[in-house]
């Protein structure tokens, strides 16, 4: 096996990339039609790129045989049309490496790696876990920080060290703390492709260097989402900073603890998927399916003119 990878490998690794709902039957298998169904209206609806099996994709509730299928599905799915990167949510190194080796036989773009589930690492075990993993596959490897999920926030240190290791090219950033873009920019350059993780920041993340957006509420409103990176993108933050005003109540769902039934229930009010969720969750019941159901009809119902904003000068 050849290493050496550079951002080459990651062409393409930008803009609004969402973490794509497993869709399940009534009686809780996985439903892997719906599931193709789902990524290719994203698709067609303008993003960037796709994660399979990241938190919004119930990557721990599923078993390893069901993970493999999803993702075989997801990438004869997206048919090449855009990177498809998946999650490595797993409880030790060598399930890790088995499922990178696995991933790369179907021809999805990278791995999204997060930190071993349950144990919390020190740094030379956080070290010595990521290093396995890349030796493991040629993948071009996106690191993923989210300590308010899974409790432990990987140190811009750490990340720097990391950041030597040839297959490890990005990073997706979900702290709620954004002074963390500019730090890991001071210490780093452009040496890891930055990707805003936490969709109430996501906007501050674009304008402080992430070159793109891992998003739960996209697949909800994919075409404001990718007006957002849009607008951004080219600097015009007065009219990204309007869609991201009418969009910030949903966003706000993506730091919740039930995330996942939030963005599934607002797919599912919008017509993109069902709001069925894998045990040990539940679909939401009372005041809080009420409550969200209410912002997404709200939402919905006040969508932004998106032709006006991306097709006519800035005054």
């Amino acid at each position: 096996m050849t290493l050496g990878h550079t951002h080459r490998d990651a062409r393409g690794w930008h803009g609004v990339f969402p973490a794509v709902t497993t869709q399940f039957h009534e009686g809780g298998a996985l439903d892997l039609d719906a599931t193709a169904r789902v990524i290719d209206g994203l698709i067609r609806d303008g993003v960037h790129g796709l994660v399979l099996l990241g938190t919004v994709g119930e990557n721990n509730s599923l078993t390893p045989e069901e993970k493999r299928a999803v993702l075989g599905a997801g990438v004869e799915a997206a048919a090449g049309r855009v990177p498809t990167i998946v999650g490595v949510s797993e409880f030790d190194g060598p399930r890790a490496q088995s499922f990178a080796k696995d991933a790369q036989k179907t021809g999805v773009s990278g791995l999204m790696a997060l930190p071993p589930m349950v144990y919390m690492p020190h740094d030379e075990e956080l070290f010595s876990h990521f290093e396995g993993l890349s030796a493991a596959s040629d993948l071009p490897i996106m690191l993923y920080n989210n300590p308010a999920a899974y409790r432990m926030n990987i140190s811009t240190d750490m990340i720097a060290r990391l950041a030597q290791i040839e297959t490890i090219v990005a990073l997706k950033e979900s702290s709620e703390d954004t002074r963390r873009f500019t730090d890991l920019y001071n210490a780093l350059g452009d040496r890891l492709i930055l990707f805003a993780g936490l969709d109430d920041v996501a906007l501050e993340g674009l304008m402080l260097g992430a070159k793109g957006w891992i998003s739960g509420l996209t697949n909800a409103f994919p075409q404001e989402s990718v007006a957002i990176y849009e607008l951004a993108k080219r600097g015009d933050y007065a009219r990204a900073l309007e869609i991201y005003r009418w969009f910030m109540p949903l966003l706000h769902l993506d730091f919740r603890s039930d995330l996942v039934q939030c963005i599934k229930l607002a797919e599912h009010v919008m017509g993109r998927g069902s709001e069925r969720v894998r045990s040990p969750r539940q679909v939401l019941t009372g005041a809080i399916r009420a409550e969200v159901i209410a912002r997404v009809e709200q939402a919905a119902a006040t969508r932004p003119d998106l032709d006006k904003l991306l097709n006519t000068k800035a005054a």
